[in-house]
């Protein structure tokens, strides 16, 4: 049995997804949030354990240790995305009982994490707002600051790889645009993200890219694009938009070749649709 850190494990299944992809009948971005919550979730815990002890996982403990590493118990955190699967990391030996905090503080704060799995992977996360998601109502923080660098340093090297991630291998055959409007910043106004995801030959569903574009112009999605095609992006077959003019003018220009389809969950009148055509539609819920 491989002896790796939970985060390590959920790290690898995020990287599964993203070049992988998921079955069409699979929400990608509400797989990737739940996984990018897990991911967030799971570092925090294995850092507020390491500052506990004093050392790192593989640090040898020094003449007088605080306690030992003692294995994890299994648990789940209801999130709007679902039960969302923690593994509790467990501490023997101690002069004083462990407790986590911070699974004390998601209990009732799930919320601000899911807004900052968004962000990370539309504009990556800066410490301050690491630090803004574990503050309690009071303020004060749940975990260390120590912790909040690690974490922070670790989902900015996350960040970078998601959106330089070479594209040219994966074959694209139909790509979705659309844009969404969040609450990024905690109490913020909404923000709007720019989403392309793709069906391949293979008939998998692939998020392709993410990106915080407010304005939702011309010139934001001619960026979006250019972004993704210097990244090896094939041209696709159709391209799925809304009716949007600034969005078709940007995809006349960079996929002058691809067939543009209006998307039908904007096209066709609430309640008018035929049962399953949501599924496929472009949009993000």
């Amino acid at each position: 049995m491989r002896r790796v850190a939970p985060s390590t494990v959920v790290r690898e299944q995020i990287d599964q997804l993203l070049s992988g992809g998921v079955d069409r009948g699979t929400n990608i971005l509400s797989a990737l949030a739940q996984l990018g919550l897990q991911y967030v979730v799971q570092q925090g815990l294995e850092q507020e354990q390491e500052d506990f002890l004093g050392r790192g996982r593989y640090e040898r403990a020094g003449a007088e240790p605080t306690g030992w590493r003692n294995g994890y118990e299994e648990d789940r955190l209801k999130m709007t995305e679902g039960q969302v699967p923690v593994r509790l990391p467990q501490v023997r030996g101690s002069e004083a009982p462990y407790r986590s905090k911070l699974i004390e503080f998601l209990e009732g704060n799930s919320e601000v994490l899911e807004r900052l799995v968004t962000e990370m992977y539309a504009r990556g996360l800066s410490t301050r707002d690491v630090e803004d998601a574990f503050k309690d109502a009071t303020g004060e923080l749940v975990i260390s600051r120590s912790a909040v660098s690690q974490i922070t340093d670790r989902l900015w090297e996350d960040y970078q790889a998601f959106c330089s991630r070479d594209l040219s291998s994966i074959e694209v055959e139909y790509l979705f645009l659309d844009a969404v409007y969040e609450s990024l910043r905690r109490y913020g106004a909404k923000e709007g993200v720019l989403a392309a995801w793709c069906i391949t030959s293979e008939g998998r569903k692939v998020l392709l890219h993410l990106a915080v574009g407010n304005k939702e112009s011309e010139e934001c999605w001619t960026e979006f694009f250019r972004h993704m095609l210097r990244r090896g992006l094939r041209l696709p077959t159709t391209i799925t938009s809304d009716g949007a003019p600034g969005l078709i003018n940007a995809i006349g220009q960079a996929f002058p070749r691809s067939i543009r389809i209006r998307c039908w969950y904007h096209s066709v009148p609430s309640g008018h649709a035929r049962h399953g055509e949501e599924e496929e539609v472009v949009r993000i819920a």
